[in-house]
């Protein structure tokens, strides 16, 4: 008997909580460079007050980041600006992307290049395969539903495994 079959066998999951992995903004122009960290659902970058990110020179609401259901996330540039998506939308399409690791973007004079410490566990129990690639072993459970949660509530039934 292995342990995937052993009554009450439980698998372990790579993935995080709801908001986990420091989401961060590096943020510079000429010589100012500073870190904003992420910590609500949604960010708002621009020079209005009320404004979770204030930059000078920029659009009242330049660009927006919200944190989607599925734990994402989501930059909408409503200003004009560069992203990886794509350089200028001319045609007035959507000018959202995800983020990952590395993303960058502007906003007026400022570069903010996004961050987070992202899981690379391939779908797999443990990050990877316990006895190598021809090893036989079941897919990690399905990802969580994230609807109901919030950066305040992390979900209590999700086990984080260091390799």
């Amino acid at each position: 008997m292995t342990d995937q079959t052993a009554p009450g066998y439980k698998p372990t999951t790579t993935h995080a909580a709801w908001g986990a992995g420091d989401p961060k903004l590096r943020i510079s122009r000429d010589d100012d460079r500073f870190i904003h960290h992420i910590t609500t659902d949604t960010v708002r970058i621009g020079t209005a007050d009320g404004n979770e990110l204030q930059l000078a020179d920029t659009d009242p609401v330049h660009a927006t980041i919200s944190h989607d259901e599925r734990d994402e996330y989501v930059l909408t540039l409503h200003g004009a600006g560069e992203m990886n998506k794509s350089a200028v939308d001319s045609d007035g399409g959507d000018r959202s992307e995800i983020l990952r690791t590395g993303a960058r973007f502007t906003a007026g004079p400022w570069t903010l290049v996004f961050g987070r410490e992202e899981f690379a566990d391939h779908g797999r129990p443990f990050g990877g395969r316990e006895g190598g690639e021809l090893d036989d072993q079941p897919p990690q459970p399905a990802r969580p539903d994230y609807t109901n949660s919030s950066p305040d509530e992390p979900e209590a039934d999700l086990e984080v495994k260091d390799g």
